[in-house]
């Protein structure tokens, strides 16, 4: 099941509301990486609430997609990161340079302008 990535003005919103599996997490990658290339989004938006828990595989997925999104010129903004999944990514080193947090989807829209 592939995760839908909204456009909203200029930028990309991701909300992730089933449990991600491997293959999904993959799909989102390489679908959002064509979306930043396609409509060259000022920012994303990523709408972690859902995400109770997540595995090394997946932390290490989500550390991708930030990086990738700041490579091709769109800033990444993590919202709604729940405390194990705070705790996973910093337990496994996963660097999230240059993104921003925020407690909800709506703060996280506020910070882009």
């Amino acid at each position: 099941m592939r995760i839908p990535i909204l456009k909203l003005y200029d930028l990309l919103l991701i909300s992730i509301q089933v449990d991600l599996d491997d293959q999904s997490a993959i799909e989102l990658q390489e679908d959002l990486l064509n979306k930043i290339h396609q409509t060259s989004p000022k920012g994303v938006v990523l709408e972690l609430t859902s995400m109770d828990i997540i595995d090394s595989y997946i932390a290490r997925i989500l550390g991708e997609i930030v990086s990738m999104s700041e490579l091709m010129g769109a800033k990444v903004i993590l919202t709604g990161i729940q405390p194990a999944v705070a705790i996973t990514l910093i337990e496994l080193g996963i660097q999230l340079n240059g993104a921003n947090t925020a407690p909800n989807l709506e703060k996280g829209i506020e910070l882009f302008n």
